[in-house]
């Protein structure tokens, strides 16, 4: 074919002459099974677990960093973070001599890599230089060290104390504990509002969400939103308005309104749910029912579960690059 012809005319070509033109393939969905130590890989066109591939033990949450090229799986037990090919699922490489990585987070601006070691009662600092990972500072924290917030200007980390009740504020460009509060009981997961005013903390000791005001001298509590028993997890919907968390003891999901601080829908969330992701455009929350061993999809516009895929022990952690936005 003459190299000359418009890249329209060969397009047209193609379609009346039958040819193939091939179609990127969908991101896969990655479910980390805590109890097993291992990954189920799911096909999001038919719903079935294509491949396992084995982590250190007890890999419990997932990250993807600043270049998109590396999907970083915390090994709490290994003491190793696994990188992961998050469009092929291929093992890339598996860095050890991180302590104790129960959670992990990039903050935006990508200069820091933050871990709360669970079971040793610390928070690692370190800088990422595009590749490796430097240990800028390990400081004590109180007990059991659960998730991690870091405010959009990338100079607080903000740190639930799952055993102590406590939430606790680290300076990053100092590396020092700056403030330490008392929550209700057995915070998890936190979650901070786009401007940088408020925290949501799930309690799953509890029945549903402390909303922390941060402008306020000394952060405090403001109001508890009723969600459930066990609130846990947060995935934000992606319009800058919402958030989802899972109640663990309740088996549902609630979706506040971040900006009424009320909860606005209800979906079921069946057998213990905890983290989840969303489907790009919104149609699906990827649920991980960590009591079932089960993936649930569930469609949010009819708030109904659709299908469970059957996945490891205690899976934990859920992802997919095709996801809705975090915010």
């Amino acid at each position: 074919m003459p190299k000359f012809l418009p890249r329209v005319l060969v397009l047209w070509l193609a379609l009346t002459a039958g040819w193939s033109v091939a179609q990127p393939l969908p991101a896969p969905i990655f479910v980390l099974n805590s109890k097993d130590a291992d990954v189920s890989v799911i096909d999001p066109v038919s719903w079935k677990v294509i491949k396992r591939f084995a982590t250190g033990k007890e890999p419990h949450h997932l990250y993807l960093t600043p270049d998109e090229k590396s999907l970083i799986i915390a090994n709490a037990f290994s003491d190793s973070l696994t990188f992961v090919d998050p469009r092929t699922a291929e093992v890339q490489r598996t860095v050890r001599g991180i302590l104790d990585p129960y959670q992990l987070r990039f903050s935006p601006d990508m200069q820091w890599f933050v871990t709360a070691a669970n079971r040793l009662n610390h928070v690692d600092i370190y800088r990422w230089d595009g590749r490796d990972l430097a240990l800028a500072k390990r400081i004590p924290t109180g007990k059991t060290p659960s998730h991690i917030w870091i405010d959009s200007k990338s100079t607080t980390a903000y740190v639930t104390m799952q055993d102590s009740d406590e939430l606790v504020a680290i300076d990053l460009p100092q590396q020092v504990l700056k403030w330490r509060i008392k929550t209700g009981p057995l915070p998890a997961d936190v979650f901070g509002t786009p401007d940088d005013r408020f925290l949501l903390v799930g309690l799953t000791g509890g029945e549903g969400v402390e909303v922390y005001d941060l402008a306020m001298p000394v952060p405090a509590a403001v109001q508890l939103i009723p969600t459930g028993k066990g609130a846990h997890a947060f995935r934000a919907v992606g319009d800058r308005r919402h958030v989802l968390v899972s109640n663990r003891v309740a088996n549902t999901i609630s979706k506040i309104d971040y900006k009424t601080m009320t909860v606005v829908e209800e979906y079921p969330g069946p057998s213990g749910p905890d983290c989840m992701d969303l489907t790009a455009d919104g149609k699906y929350i990827l649920l991980a029912s960590r009591w079932a061993g089960k993936l649930s999809v569930i469609d949010t516009g009819t708030r109904q579960v659709v299908r469970q895929i059957r996945v490891g022990k205690s899976p934990h952690g859920v992802w997919t690059l095709d996801h809705a936005p975090r915010q």
